[in-house]
């Protein structure tokens, strides 16, 4: 498999079973921030003060199920959500959370399901994280081409150039000092507004 850089990630477990936590804990390889908690009230004020990339909530727990919490994980976040349900409540948390991209497993699952799911959640959230990161790019480039633009609007106003000699001084100014056409865009906003 193919890794072109390493992410390092964080999750929160949410679950009263110190065995459940160990057994979780030695699955995870690339995660640089591990939180445990045993309750939703305490995870809630986790989710507040950190992101995580990754949730996993091992029900039942002592102040609610913790289905509730899941759907607010994904609602108001990017981080996956994995719940591992006791096998006689498997089919109606399977049911409820499904369609909310919400990962179900049963408590009886063997160690080496729970890893493939983190596992599999861990590549997913890779991929938010490339996607957030190409959003940003874009935002970032078309905030150069803003700003370019009003540069070269403001040389064809104030300095009666034409929109191509505008765009070649830009450049060439660039070229010239070392800098972004952004920068020296930004310079000659500054200069002429």
């Amino acid at each position: 498999m193919h890794k072109s850089k390493n992410i390092y990630h964080s999750i929160l477990i949410v679950s009263t079973s110190d065995r459940f936590n160990a057994t979780v804990k030695k699955s995870l390889k690339d995660f640089i921030t591990i939180d445990i908690v045993k309750n939703v009230a305490m995870s809630r004020r986790c989710i507040l003060e950190k992101y995580y990339d990754l949730v996993v909530v091992n029900m039942p727990l002592s102040d609610e199920t913790g289905e509730d919490f899941a759907l607010d994980v994904v609602e108001n976040s990017s981080a996956s959500v994995l719940v591992v349900t006791p096998k006689e409540l498997y089919g109606d948390v399977l049911e409820r959370l499904t369609d909310y991209g919400i990962m179900v497993l049963t408590s009886t699952s063997q160690l080496d399901y729970i890893d493939k799911a983190i596992r599999f959640l861990t590549a997913y959230q890779n991929k938010i994280h490339k996607l957030q990161q190409n959003v940003i790019n874009v935002k970032e480039k078309m905030e150069e081409l803003r700003i370019v633009s009003k540069a070269k609007l403001l040389l064809v106003e104030k300095k009666h150039m034409t929109e191509d000699d505008a765009h070649r001084l830009i450049g060439k100014r660039a070229m010239d000092k070392g800098l972004s056409r952004r920068r020296i865009a930004e310079r000659i906003i500054d200069d002429l507004e």
